[in-house]
């Protein structure tokens, strides 16, 4: 099903646009994610087996942090936004801290764990904001409209401009501040995004998410 929609998505002008411009960027500088890993979110999470949503910003920007799903990171050194993620899920469920920063555990029981924006250069944040991903993953979004009683978590503004392509009624939408460090004091912690989200899938008859990741 994915497959399906990003292709219709590559068939339209501003993707057209958006795919020059990619070009351009791997000539020049280094890209992260690696190419393989720009839909990564999709091929971990299919359509079908969608739960959860959780909207990121735009990649790590580090050296191996980067792989395609939201918040997640491949290194070894822990991201201050995951840090602050991880110390909400053990307040809220007990969930031991795990000594992995990968999520992709999360990603394969149903969690989409989508950027907004897909790519970005080395050591540059924001380095590839509007080119056009935010249409690739609005479009996205919008698609998930015809399943009912998924759970979107949108953390900070930039998430929470995505609530308007939310229109299936049937949703929980959790709102908080962002996991940074700069924010997550503004009402991130003690949010409890992790047991709402069970709690709703429970209520709804769909199996929940097991938060735990590798010790």
């Amino acid at each position: 099903m994915w497959n399906k929609l990003i292709e219709a998505e590559m068939k339209k002008d501003y993707f057209k646009n958006l795919d020059l411009f990619l070009e351009q960027e791997l000539k020049k500088y280094t890209i992260y994610p690696s190419k393989e890993n720009w839909f990564k979110a999709f091929e971990e999470t299919p359509y079908e087996k969608v739960k959860v949503v959780i909207i990121g910003q735009d990649p790590y920007h580090g050296e191996n942090e980067a792989h395609g799903l939201a918040f997640s990171s491949l290194s070894d050194k822990r991201p201050p936004s995951l840090k602050n993620i991880f110390e909400e899920l053990k307040s809220d469920l007990n969930v031991e801290i795990p000594k992995t920063n990968n999520l992709t555990d999360w990603a394969n029981q149903g969690v989409l764990l989508l950027n907004t924006v897909l790519t970005v250069r080395k050591d540059e944040a924001n380095s590839h904001k509007n080119q056009g991903w935010e249409t690739f993953t609005q479009n996205m979004i919008a698609s998930l409209h015809k399943k009912d009683y998924l759970v979107y978590i949108l953390w900070g503004k930039q998430a929470q401009a995505y609530e308007k392509w939310i229109t299936n009624k049937n949703s929980l939408i959790i709102k908080s501040a962002h996991p940074s460090p700069l924010s997550v004091y503004r009402g991130f912690i003690g949010s409890k995004p992790f047991s709402k989200t069970n709690e709703y899938l429970m209520k709804n008859k769909i199996s929940i998410i097991d938060w735990h990741l590798e010790k």
